[in-house]
């Protein structure tokens, strides 16, 4: 048997004497020592090129945390929980000769999402990884991998909010999905994120001051904002703020909450914002991070006889 793997698989592989081969590409490189019968790969990040495929005797198999073909792709588990799923899966499936997770489903059963509203990945994780070593165990033993192959097809149903069928890309996660879109994402979107992919940022105008020649200039320049918490209170908190929800994304400082920021969602949920930093520096206290960056208009707005205090521009 041959391993190509890392931690935390590669001890018990060295403690059952195995041969380890740890790779950062397959090209150039065959599997020593003669031919060979199955391809294993679960959690694993390279595409198993046609050539090895075709020298194993029966292929390949593959354990995936969905069930097929919803949520394709490398980021199952973040996607589950990003797009508020109650029901998630484990699916047993051969490797494909061309294209990732579309092998022949050879065992495929659903789970429950446990606590999905607060469920997080690594939450996830441990609650489906040994589903997963159960059912790859039970293929193998049961010899799910010798032709003729039986597809059990899939038992996934997504339904979208308008209730259409449809399926879903787990995609790769990027830093663009912490990126917040103040308006479009409701607080339960922001909260998801925030839940699953923190920390969750934003760009926003800060000054800066640069000396020329003795003189002072002072411009605007695009940083990054990042929130170390977003926490959703009551509209009674500032009850005079109820003007500033036509202003998604602005954050705002109240006369009577002065130790306090504040920010409405697109649909109209107050959060009060308890750290960020300003790229390239640490996180703070948000209101104290916010002013020692100079992001506050020298104009205030009214509203009910209350002076509100903006940031030069909206969070974008």
């Amino acid at each position: 048997m041959y391993i190509a793997c890392i931690v935390p698989i590669k001890t018990t592989a060295t403690n059952l004497g195995l041969k380890i081969h740890e790779l950062d590409t397959f090209k150039g490189w065959t599997p020593p020592d003669g031919p060979f019968d199955l391809i294993i790969a679960v959690s694993f990040g390279l595409f198993i090129p046609s050539r090895l495929l075709s020298a194993a005797k029966y292929g390949g198999l593959n354990v995936h945390p969905s069930l097929l073909p919803d949520l394709r792709g490398p980021a199952p588990l973040h996607h589950t929980l990003i797009s508020g799923r109650k029901t998630t899966g484990i699916t047993l499936q051969t490797l494909h000769h061309k294209h990732f997770d579309h092998g022949i489903i050879l065992d495929q059963t659903p789970a429950p999402v446990p606590n999905p509203d607060s469920c997080t990945v690594s939450e996830l994780l441990d609650f489906l990884a040994p589903k997963g070593a159960n059912m790859l165990v039970n293929g193998i033993r049961n010899r799910y991998f010798v032709p003729p192959l039986k597809e059990v097809g899939s038992r996934a149903t997504v339904y979208s909010d308008d209730g259409s069928n449809k399926f879903a890309h787990a995609a790769k996660i990027t830093p663009e999905d912490r990126h917040i879109d103040w308006q479009n994402w409701t607080w339960t979107q922001i909260s998801r994120r925030q839940r699953v992919l923190q920390p969750l940022w934003n760009k926003a105008l800060v000054p800066t001051r640069k000396k020329t020649d003795g003189d002072i200039t002072q411009n605007l320049n695009g940083r990054r904002i990042i929130f170390g918490d977003l926490q959703p209170v009551p509209q009674e908190t500032v009850p005079e703020s109820e003007g500033l929800k036509l202003l998604p994304g602005v954050p705002f400082i109240s006369t009577g909450q002065k130790s306090s920021l504040f920010v409405y969602t697109v649909d109209g949920q107050l959060l009060r914002l308890s750290r960020l930093k300003v790229e390239g520096d640490k996180f703070n206290d948000a209101l104290i991070a916010a002013q020692k960056a100079r992001m506050f208009s020298p104009n205030t707005v009214r509203f009910s006889d209350v002076e509100f205090s903006l940031f030069l521009n909206p969070l974008h």
